[in-house]
């Protein structure tokens, strides 16, 4: 074996910045080497000098890689990672020993070891092993989770991690996620449906120290009650009926990244004690298991209901309601951004007409009026959904923009639509001329000659 100093390609062991190592290993100086290599280049590396302390090691924090000697004194390391596997242990390992018959393979495999190490063995070896078993566990969970993605997709995924528009009421939204991107504190995120909380949530993941990690979107209206836990925890194998092996929850699958848990309303309420467990002390036990595992992730959670009435319905937990409104950000419905629907029309027609293979459409101005003037009670969803039956049709159906009455509405003398906008404004603000004036855009003394001229 080469001394723990060697050099060595930096390159190499990049990857292992953020990974947590436990060393098993009977003999002192094997183990004193194994720990003096790996810890220049790991974010955590422990020891234990036999399977009784290693179960008390795993008891205690989550490890994304075990080396386990096979040969120790009682139980054989194969042996002892047999039974753990049977009570949901996940973390990767690889056996380091001397012995590499085939009967130690074909058990090493059904035991579910990554990798073997043959002593004796060079440091550049160890290391090239520990990036392999890292590695190989970052794209087996990528895969999962696009694979999740893939059936989940959505139009317009090109630009799902970028709130878009100019509106002041996007800026203060891009502006608050910018302030809070790199805290850990829980943000939620209300507003009705499709106002765009999944896109924020990305926006706010995608801008935070934590992009290079995974983005795990959970909707919990569309997962069954009696599966939300197993989906978020992960499960034992033998868990339920038909669990043949264990899985890997979701949230374990976001190690070091951002979980966005939507419509957290529906979560059950055994699912909200579980959730409120783990924001508390940041510890996930899969079901069916007697482990917990350390986490490392930033929770967004959304609601289109107000959770502030579901507590009081008795149908939300409180406990977890004040958890969790701690930051609040609220998404305007997409009549109160202006013009941003223009933004966001041109933006699906560029989307849509290629997915579909279909030609563009141009927005002309009786469009962009009937668009400007709807008040899209679905939001953007909605718009999206017109964009499409457009360039399916060949052209923009206005009427269905509400209605034929609002198609071809009877065109009210100016000074009406003034006076309704300015009393209207007021009655928002409870009178208050300033605040009016500054919403409608316009100067308080403007406002006091219109309310003076009405006899107000």
């Amino acid at each position: 074996m080469e001394e723990a100093g060697t050099p060595h390609d930096s390159l190499l062991t990049a990857s292992l910045t953020q990974v947590s190592v436990l060393v098993v290993d009977d003999e002192p100086g094997m183990r004193n080497f194994l720990v003096k290599t790996l810890t220049p280049h790991c974010r955590a590396v422990a020891e234990a000098s036999n399977a009784e302390e290693a179960a008390a090691q795993l008891a205690a924090q989550h490890f994304d890689i075990m080396l386990l000697d096979n040969m120790m004194p009682g139980q054989k390391g194969l042996d002892w990672l047999a039974e753990q596997r049977t009570t949901g242990g996940v973390t990767d390992v690889i056996m380091v020993t001397a012995y590499a018959d085939l009967e130690t393979a074909i058990q090493a495999m059904r035991a579910g070891v990554s990798d073997f190490i043959l002593k004796p063995f060079r440091t550049n070896q160890l290391l090239n092993a520990v990036c392999r078993c890292q590695q190989t566990a970052m794209l087996r969970r990528e895969n999962r989770l696009l694979r999740r993605e893939l059936e989940q997709c959505d139009l317009g995924a090109r630009h799902r991690d970028r709130l878009l528009g100019g509106s002041p009421e996007i800026e203060e939204i891009r502006t608050t996620l910018e302030r809070v991107k790199d805290v850990t504190t829980p943000l939620l995120i209300t507003g009705a449906s499709g106002t765009g909380k999944e896109v924020a949530a990305r926006h706010l993941h995608a801008a935070s120290k934590r992009a290079d990690r995974p983005f795990v979107p959970v909707n919990c209206a569309t997962i069954p009650a009696e599966m939300i836990e197993l989906e978020l925890f992960g499960h034992a194998a033998g868990a339920y009926p038909g669990a043949a092996a264990a899985r890997e929850g979701l949230l374990a699958s976001a190690q070091g990244g951002t979980v966005f848990i939507d419509e957290v309303a529906d979560l059950s309420g055994p699912a909200q004690m579980a959730l409120l467990r783990v924001l508390e002390d940041g510890l996930v036990r899969p079901v069916g298991t007697e482990r917990s595992l350390q986490l490392d992730i930033r929770f967004v959670l959304a609601s289109a209901r107000s959770l502030r009435q579901e507590v009081a319905e008795g149908r939300f937990r409180p406990d977890l309601f004040f958890r969790i409104d701690v930051l609040n950000l609220q998404m305007p419905p997409l009549a109160h951004r202006g013009t941003d629907v223009l933004e966001l029309a041109a933006l699906f027609l560029d989307d849509l007409s290629h997915r579909l293979g279909l030609p563009g459409l141009e927005i002309d101005a009786a469009a962009r009026a009937a668009m400007l003037r709807y008040d899209w009670p679905g939001n953007i969803r909605e718009l999206r959904n017109f964009i499409e039956r457009a360039l399916i049709f060949g052209g923009f159906p206005l009427e269905t923009l509400g209605g034929e009455q609002i198609a071809r509405a009877a065109i009210a003398p100016l000074d009406q639509v003034e006076r309704r906008e300015i009393l209207r404004a007021l009655d928002a603000v409870d009178g208050n001329r300033t605040e009016a004036a500054r919403r409608l855009g316009v100067s308080r003394k403007t406002i006091d000659r219109k309310c003076a001229a009405w006899g107000l």
